[in-house]
């Protein structure tokens, strides 16, 4: 792991600090909060009704926090097809939207639908839920300390990012063309392959628009450090192989990024990988169940 990836921003101004100084993970009152919203996940099947929050004046502040500036950065670093999307999607400036409130308007653009998840889900459940129009997504608020970054996926990040791209069909379309590939593959390694790829691509995605890099993953659509900086980022040309060799953090900005010159470029690229993908097809990209 190199420094930029054992680091996590903690500011909007560049300032740094490792992931385990994050108030969201160290703070006991509000990880207690947070461990009390997440635990109503427990049991939670695919498609069931998700409960809903009494957010508290600080977690609405938090959101109209980030509303304000992160809507801005959107404006002038995501690209077109985001802020088309954005135009209908349940993102309101005021307060927190209820997972019910964002898969109404979802269903009716896309059919897709927020389904509740505690935090990480496993892969073939996360990525399998897709294929039948379902995306995992939390609903507690990073910590009010650090508005505009947090270390692990919030309600913001998943409204901001997804629910924005789950507006779109293009977009939805992909999220579909991973769900189905997840859905038909049982190898751990595999199943890996393919959350790989999600994340440089639904995730940390970028496309190339009039000469500059534009943001178009969910990660960097709701980290406004992140979205800020595109212009500095390492940007590669989008290549599977090269995403399947490139490691990264979870937890701190991205070294590495990977860009294609359209929407339709990522749909068709994504689409000859994970069609040729079955049970088998981990060595044959250099994966073993030791990598």
């Amino acid at each position: 792991m190199n420094d930029i990836q054992a680091r996590t921003p903690v500011a909007a101004d560049g300032r740094l600090g490792t992931a385990a100084e994050h108030p969201g993970f160290s703070d006991p009152r509000y990880l207690r909060r947070r461990q009390a919203i997440a635990a109503r996940a427990g049991g939670h099947q695919v498609g069931d009704p998700s409960v809903a929050v009494d957010y508290t004046d600080d977690e609405q502040r938090t959101w109209r926090t980030v509303h304000r500036v992160l809507w801005a950065a959107q404006a002038q670093h995501a690209c077109r097809a985001v802020l088309d999307a954005r135009a209908q999607a349940p993102v309101p400036a005021d307060r927190i939207p209820q997972h019910a409130e964002v898969g109404s308007r979802l269903r009716h653009l896309t059919g897709f639908d927020f389904t509740l998840a505690g935090g990480v889900v496993e892969n073939k459940r996360f990525l399998g839920a897709m294929a039948e129009g379902y995306f995992h997504a939390v609903q507690y608020v990073r910590h009010p300390a650090v508005p505009l970054f947090t270390p692990e996926p919030d309600v913001i990040h998943d409204v901001f990012g997804h629910g924005i791209h789950l507006a779109s069909p293009a977009f939805a379309d992909i999220y579909r063309l991973i769900g189905q590939a997840a859905m038909r593959i049982e190898n751990a390694d595999v199943l890996q392959m393919i959350s790989d790829v999600y994340w440089f691509t639904l995730e940390y995605g970028v496309l190339a628009e009039g000469g500059m890099p534009k943001a178009y993953g969910a990660a960097l659509l709701s980290s406004y450090g992140e979205i800020c900086r595109l212009s500095q980022s390492c940007i590669r040309p989008l290549d599977i192989e090269a995403m399947l060799a490139t490691a990264y953090d979870i937890a701190g900005y991205q070294p590495v990024l990977f860009s294609a010159s359209s929407l339709e470029e990522v749909t068709d690229t994504l689409g000859r990988f994970l069609h040729q993908l079955d049970d088998e097809s981990a060595p044959r990209f250099g994966r073993s169940p030791a990598a």
